[in-house]
């Protein structure tokens, strides 16, 4: 595994000092710690750590708090560490975004596959989320210029073929792409 940015959010200052000489052993870059989920949101908005390993309960702002809020703003993995492994918990850390779950006290030997698993798993799915929104891009587009033919074909009586065409040609002539064409088309339309 590549070297990861961490930041390390926990309200125990000797389990800080546990979990940072554990990364750093396995050659991963501590970029912050947290005493509380609040710093720990600000931390990663300064930061913009690949991966949070956060406690769930810390003062002033619990962590499934803390993830909501950093998954919302700047996304990364997080990997939460809990001295409690209630399934309501576990379920709650899942739905705030934690990606993987360690119970205190852990082995030394489990930080690495679960640290593993958690920047794995968030990278699929900000893979997936990314090809998502381009095939709703690609859809949009592909309605703005079915919507800019039909706007053609009916006022200047041509086929389906020669209004593509002619969008196309547009495009490459005026070095925009088909979608801004398209628009201007239907923009057009829609003012007369």
């Amino acid at each position: 595994m590549e070297v990861l940015k961490a930041v390390i959010a926990e309200d125990e200052q000797l389990t800080r000092t546990i979990v940072r000489a554990r990364l750093e052993k396995l050659g991963h870059i501590v970029v912050a710690e947290a005493g509380d989920g609040l710093a720990a949101v600000e931390a990663a908005r300064q930061h913009r750590p690949d991966v949070i390993i956060m406690d769930i309960k810390m003062p002033v702002m619990d962590g499934i708090e803390a993830a909501r809020q950093i998954i919302s703003e700047v996304p990364c993995a997080i990997l939460f560490l809990s001295s409690f492994g209630e399934q309501e918990l576990v379920e709650q850390a899942g739905e705030a975004g934690g990606l993987a779950y360690l119970i205190k006290p852990f082995r030394k030997e489990d930080l690495a596959p679960a640290l593993e698993i958690a920047v794995r798993r968030y990278r699929q799915i900000a893979a997936q989320s990314k090809e998502i929104e381009q095939l709703k891009e690609t859809l949009e587009t592909r309605k703005l210029i079915e919507r800019a033919k039909g706007i053609l074909m009916d006022r200047h009586h041509m086929s389906e073929e020669e209004a593509f065409k002619r969008i196309h040609f547009q495009a490459r002539n005026q070095n925009k792409k088909m979608r801004e064409i398209a628009q201007s088309i239907i923009t057009a339309a829609d003012l007369m």
